[in-house]
C-alpha cells in the first residue's frame, strides 16, 4: 500500500482520472430545447473542466479560470440543472491552493466560491419555498471540506519532510563521525611514526626503516577502512566490528608501549550497528591516547560483553613528554552520541596517577 501511495504521488494525473470520468460521463452537452446552445453548453463545460490537469503548475490561474466558467454557467443558467460538477471543480481547485500554501489565493477563491454559492441559492430559491439558507447549506460544507482535507494534507507532507530532512543531517553526521574517527586515528598513528623515524634516522637507521615500513602501513590500512566506509554506505561492505580490535591495538602499540587489549564474553552474538559502535567508541579512546599520553604511558583497553557492553579505555600517566597533536574537539563529543544511540553511559576524566580514563556502557539491543 505504501508503495502503491508513492508511486501515485510521482503520478499525480493517473490519480485524477476519476475525477475527469466524473466530470465527463454521461455527456452534458445536449441538444434540448430548453438548454442554451450546445456550442455554450461546450464552452462553459470545458472552461470548467480542461483547465484543472494544469492546477498543480499554475493553480492562481487555473481557480480564476473555473470560478469565471462557473460563473458564467450561473449567469447564462447553463449547469443550474446538474451544477454539481462545478461545484466540485471549485472545491478542486481550492483544495490544490491549501495544499500547496497558496493562503492569498485560497482565501480570495473562497471568497468567491462562498459568493457564487450565495448568488445561485438566492437565485434558484427565489421561485421555490425554500430558503436560501437551506439551499447554500447543501454545497458550503463541501468547499469547507476540501479546505481542512487541503490543510491535513499539507501538514502530513510538511512532517515527512521535517522527517526527511531528519533523517538526511542524522545520516550527514553519522558519515563525519565515520569519517573523523577512520581519518583521526590513522593520522595520528602516521605523524608519531614519522616523528620517531626522524629521530632514528642517524641513530638507528634499522628502526627508522622499520618506523617507516610502519607509516605505509598504517596508511594502507587507512586506505583499505576508508574502502570498506565507501563500501559500507553503498552497502556492499560489512563495518569492522569485534574481531578488528586486535589488529586496531596492534597499530595503536607502534612505537609506544603495548596495548594491552582484554575481551570477557562472548560478542558474536551482539548486533553488527553495537559491534561498530564498540569499535568506534575503542579507537576513539585509543586516538586520544595517541594524541596526548607520554608515548611511555602504559594503555589497556577492556571490552566485556553481557547484557551491556562495558568498554573501557585507560592510560597512566608516563614520564615522558606527550605529542600534543591538533584535536578538533569532535572525538569525544562523537563517542557521547554513540553511546546515547543505544541508551548508554559515558564517563571520561583524569586517573589519580595523571593519566586519562574512557569509561562506556551500550546496551545489547537487536
Amino acid at each position: 500500500m505504501h508503495r502503491l501511495l508513492q508511486w501515485l504521488r510521482g503520478h499525480p494525473w493517473l490519480a485524477d482520472l476519476p475525477l475527469y470520468a466524473y466530470f465527463l460521463f454521461p455527456p452534458l452537452v445536449q441538444d434540448r430545447p430548453d438548454w442554451q446552445p450546445m456550442w455554450v453548453q461546450a464552452l462553459v463545460l470545458a472552461g470548467i473542466v480542461l483547465p484543472l490537469p494544469w492546477r498543480r503548475r499554475a493553480p492562481e490561474l487555473v481557480a480564476a479560470v473555473v470560478l469565471a466558467a462557473v460563473a458564467v454557467s450561473y449567469a447564462a443558467e447553463v449547469q443550474t440543472y446538474d451544477r454539481g460538477r462545478g461545484e466540485i471543480a471549485m472545491a478542486v481547485v481550492l483544495y490544490t491552493l491549501v495544499v500547496l500554501g497558496k493562503r492569498r489565493a485560497a482565501a480570495a477563491t473562497a471568497v468567491g466560491v462562498v459568493v457564487l454559492d450565495v448568488w445561485w441559492a438566492c437565485t434558484w430559491s427565489a421561485g421555490t419555498s425554500v430558503s436560501p439558507f437551506i439551499a447554500i447549506l447543501g454545497t458550503l460544507p463541501v468547499h469547507l471540506t476540501a479546505w481542512a482535507l487541503g490543510e491535513f494534507v499539507r501538514a502530513r507532507r510538511a512532517v515527512a519532510a521535517e522527517s526527511q530532512r531528519r533523517v538526511l543531517a542524522e545520516e550527514r553526521s553519522r558519515i563525519a563521525r565515520e569519517l573523523h574517527d577512520v581519518v583521526a586515528h590513522s593520522v595520528s598513528v602516521m605523524v608519531l611514526q614519522a616523528e620517531g623515524a626522524k629521530l632514528l634516522a642517524h641513530q638507528d637507521p634499522d628502526r627508522a626503516a622499520q618506523a617507516l615500513e610502519a607509516i605505509g602501513g598504517t596508511g594502507r590500512g587507512a586506505l583499505g577502512e576508508l574502502r570498506r566506509l565507501l563500501g559500507v554506505l553503498h552497502g556492499t561492505e560489512p563495518h569492522p566490528g569485534i574481531g578488528d580490535l586486535r589488529e586496531l591495538a596492534a597499530r595503536s602499540s607502534v612505537g609506544r608501549q603495548p596495548v594491552r587489549l582484554e575481551v570477557r564474553g562472548d560478542g558474536d552474538a551482539l548486533p553488527a550497528s553495537a559491534a561498530l559502535q564498540t569499535y568506534r567508541i575503542v579507537q576513539e579512546g585509543l586516538t586520544n591516547v595517541l594524541k596526548h599520553a607520554s608515548p611511555d604511558a602504559e594503555t589497556s583497553v577492556l571490552v566485556e560483553f553481557g547484557d551491556q557492553v562495558r568498554i573501557e579505555v585507560v592510560n597512566s600517566g608516563g614520564t615522558g613528554t606527550p605529542p600534543a597533536l591538533p584535536s578538533s574537539g569532535r572525538g569525544l563529543a562523537g563517542v557521547a552520541q554513540r553511546v546515547e544511540m543505544f541508551g548508554g553511559t559515558l564517563h571520561t576524566g583524569p586517573t589519580p596517577d595523571g593519566g586519562y580514563r574512557l569509561a562506556a556502557t551500550l546496551r545489547a539491543v537487536s
